[in-house]
């Protein structure tokens, strides 16, 4: 019964969405907040991870460490425009998940080379 209520009150919302004017415009602002949550969410889990992790990242060399920034920085600059990428066809997409798969490389590359013992 509390299922059926809850997937009640989540079809009323769904009907007052469409039916009722302007409702495209609220749940813009409703997606948008929600976006901001959500990425507000991870930049405080990087934070977090970054507090609990420095004196490993301090025992990086120059080159790794530099290595991993510029990684994150262009998956973060990636996922800002991933709607011009993805706007752009089909080479747009492919220019997208090449980027991502260099930020991943970046990555994985520091942290095999930072765990190796040469």
């Amino acid at each position: 019964m509390k299922m059926a209520r809850n997937w009640a009150i989540i079809a009323l919302i769904a009907l007052a969405i469409v039916a009722l004017p302007a409702g495209g415009s609220a749940l813009r602002v409703v997606m948008t907040v929600l976006s901001i949550a959500f990425f507000a969410g991870i930049a405080l889990f990087g934070y977090r991870l970054y507090r609990e992790n420095r004196f490993t990242l301090d025992a990086m060399s120059d080159r790794q460490r530099f290595v991993l920034y510029g990684s994150i920085g262009l998956a973060i600059l990636n996922f800002t425009a991933t709607s011009r990428f993805f706007n752009a066809g089909g080479v747009g997409i492919l220019v997208w998940l090449a980027l991502l798969g260099l930020c991943s490389y970046g990555v994985m590359w520091v942290y095999v080379s930072y765990r190796s013992y040469s």
